[in-house]
């Protein structure tokens, strides 16, 4: 049994605004066998297009290697654009070491509410995957029912989009409420590649551009919300 511990800790900032939340990095960030074009940082998989959308948005030109400046130029993004990251899975148990969501067990989960009131700054959560089991909608709305909370549908268009309100949160927050904003947006994940060739918008966009393929509507997907 293999026990996979998440290798970064959240980063957050006392000004983020929106915090990715995802499940854990592929076993090999933990174990620090990465390949030549990894990135020692979060969603610093080769496998995992995260950064290559966000690169082709911003046009930020990103290296991808095991360098400590592909490292800083990524957090230099995130802090300028007030984006944190805030992965869900503190760790878990595999019986193969691999990166499937569904080959976790003995999940731990960290505490993201917990996060969201010590940064109060931080109004949207944009998940990297939706509600399918161990995915990180999914944990989170588990999360949520420790603090009898629950999320509200508010779109349900791709990327599916909720609500819910974080109570009073004293003096640090003045008394008030806050309303926390989700989108579910499609996995960054090769392996989401066939989940998005079956949606009706991108087999419609495919057919009026046979050149438009599933990078381009992922692309298309993030540009609103990074």
């Amino acid at each position: 049994m293999f026990l996979h511990r998440h290798p970064y800790e959240p980063f957050i900032k006392d000004d983020t605004k929106k915090l990715i939340v995802g499940t854990l990095p592929p076993p090999r960030f933990s174990t620090g066998n990465l390949l030549e074009k990894d990135v020692d940082f979060c969603y610093g998989s080769y496998y995992n297009s995260l950064w290559l959308f966000i690169d082709e948005i911003h046009s930020l030109n990103l290296r991808y290697d095991n360098s400590l400046e592909a490292i800083e130029e990524r957090k230099t993004f995130l802090i300028a654009n007030k984006i944190g990251v805030c992965d869900i899975v503190g760790s878990c148990e595999r019986e193969k070491v691999d990166a499937s969501d569904l080959g976790m067990t003995n999940i731990e989960l960290r505490n993201v509410v917990g996060y969201l009131k010590q940064y109060p700054s931080i109004e949207t959560l944009l998940f990297t995957g939706g509600n399918s089991k161990n995915g990180p909608e999914y944990f989170f709305r588990r999360h949520l029912r420790d603090y009898d909370l629950k999320l509200e549908l508010v779109s349900n268009e791709i990327p599916r989009m909720h609500q819910f309100i974080m109570p009073n949160q004293g003096e640090n927050e003045g008394g008030k409420e806050r309303i926390i904003k989700t989108v579910s947006l499609t996995s960054a994940s090769g392996a989401a590649n066939r989940a998005v060739g079956s949606m009706p918008l991108y087999q419609q966009l495919k057919a009026k551009d046979p050149k438009f393929n599933t990078f381009d509507f992922r692309v298309m997907q993030y540009r609103e919300f990074f």
